[in-house]
């Protein structure tokens, strides 16, 4: 892999010396590249086959030269840059940097030599995206889960001191935002379980804020399935999953349900959060109208909660995610209106890979499997799981 600077004034192509064209090192991936404000320098992530050792490292982006490596992170699982650094817009000498090091994503302040001055974010709970920056107030402005696993709420830290501000009403809720060039307004767009959608501009300054949506409920005056939402622990008896189940619209508790496991499992994703009916999507309606119940669970392995939940599946996968789903099932098989006896499993992608393990692992379990898209062999996916 090589990674090129074209000049479109000369038309030149220049290469960066990294170590694989130097033959310094083993074959490396490059990802998230940046440049500096003033174009004359090139960062980004440098990791060998394993994944398991990342460096931060300079490149003149006019010679192609290595100028240095800034930052090293190893670990005996795998490291996981996603973003690149950012600067601020204030002060050229200085950027934030996204990392997983201390268990969870957070921010980091370093300057371009490398050193770490300080760690603007910290505590069990995950920055989930960074919009931007307020530049009059010298503040990050980003969202994270801190209220609640479920939640992702708009908040401003101040790079010189570290203090938090939360910008929006801090509801049960999920939110997706958009942040204003100079960064002193957000335009926040979020929906809550019972809030189909709204809109609101919110000063980031002072967390004041006006409606500019709120939307009606598209579903009224339809019959509606009953979406829930609950936690069980998992396997290892200590770690708090959460779940959503969704009924018929005319559930009685008295009758026996067949019932569908609906299931992701794998990293990047999950399934259950806070926003409209819990996250559910027409699918379960459907299979809900058709008089199933659907019961869809984040087992370990799947995203938001920490690098340790995530990565508890590393080079044994399907072993802990089924061992989650299997809970699911034990609580299932516990409430009266579920027929244990009809148990379906369905899942797309890691899901499909999922489903696979559950019905031949469990195949006294579940009547029916439907896998979608599954991964039937690990060797030419992912390397690092």
């Amino acid at each position: 892999v090589t990674v090129g600077v074209y000049d479109t004034a000369t038309h030149k192509t220049i290469y960066l010396k990294t170590p694989s064209s130097e033959g310094t090192r083993e074959v490396c991936y490059f990802t998230n590249i940046a440049w500096s404000p003033d174009a004359k320098t090139i960062y980004m992530f440098e990791l060998n086959r394993a994944q398991n050792d990342c460096r931060l490292v300079a490149y003149n982006a006019v010679t192609g030269e290595r100028l240095g490596e800034l930052y090293r992170e190893v670990s005996d699982r795998y490291v996981e840059p996603l973003h690149p650094i950012s600067f601020l817009p204030w002060d050229n000498t200085k950027f934030v940097m996204q990392s997983q090091k201390d268990g969870y994503n957070h921010l980091y302040l370093f300057d371009t030599k490398g050193r770490e001055l300080r760690q603007l974010t910290a505590g069990p709970w995950v920055v989930t995206d960074v919009l931007g920056f307020n530049q009059k107030g010298k503040s990050i402005i980003y969202i994270s889960n801190e209220k609640d696993p479920l939640q992702r709420n708009i908040y401003s830290v101040n790079v010189a001191n570290g203090k938090r501000t939360l910008l929006d009403k801090g509801i049960g809720a999920v939110q997706s935002a958009q942040l204003s060039a100079a960064g002193e307004q957000v335009v926040d767009k979020y929906s809550a379980p019972d809030i189909p959608r709204n809109i609101e501009v919110i000063a980031t300054a002072k967390g004041k804020g006006y409606q500019l949506l709120a939307a009606e409920d598209p579903w009224k005056g339809y019959q509606q399935p009953l979406f829930e939402c609950g936690s069980i622990k998992a396997a290892d008896g200590v770690t708090d999953l959460y779940y959503r189940m969704v009924k018929p619209a005319d559930f009685d508790p008295a009758k026996k349900y067949p019932t569908v496991v609906y299931v992701y499992g794998g990293p990047h994703a999950h399934n259950v959060e806070a926003s409209w009916h819990w996250y559910s999507r027409s699918w379960e309606t459907y299979m809900a109208q058709k008089g199933y119940v659907l019961f869809i669970l984040d087992n370990r392995g799947s995203e938001d909660r920490g690098r340790d939940f995530e990565q508890a599946t590393f080079h044994h996968l399907g072993q802990v995610e089924m061992q989650d789903q299997m809970k699911g099932v034990e609580f299932l098989k516990s409430l009266p209106y579920v027929d244990a006896d009809r148990l379906g499993v369905h899942g797309w992608s890691y899901g499909g890979f999922m489903t696979i393990s559950l019905m031949t692992h469990y195949p006294d379990v579940f009547k029916v499997g439907v896998a979608g898209g599954p991964v039937i062999d690990w060797k030419w996916y992912e390397v690092m799981y």
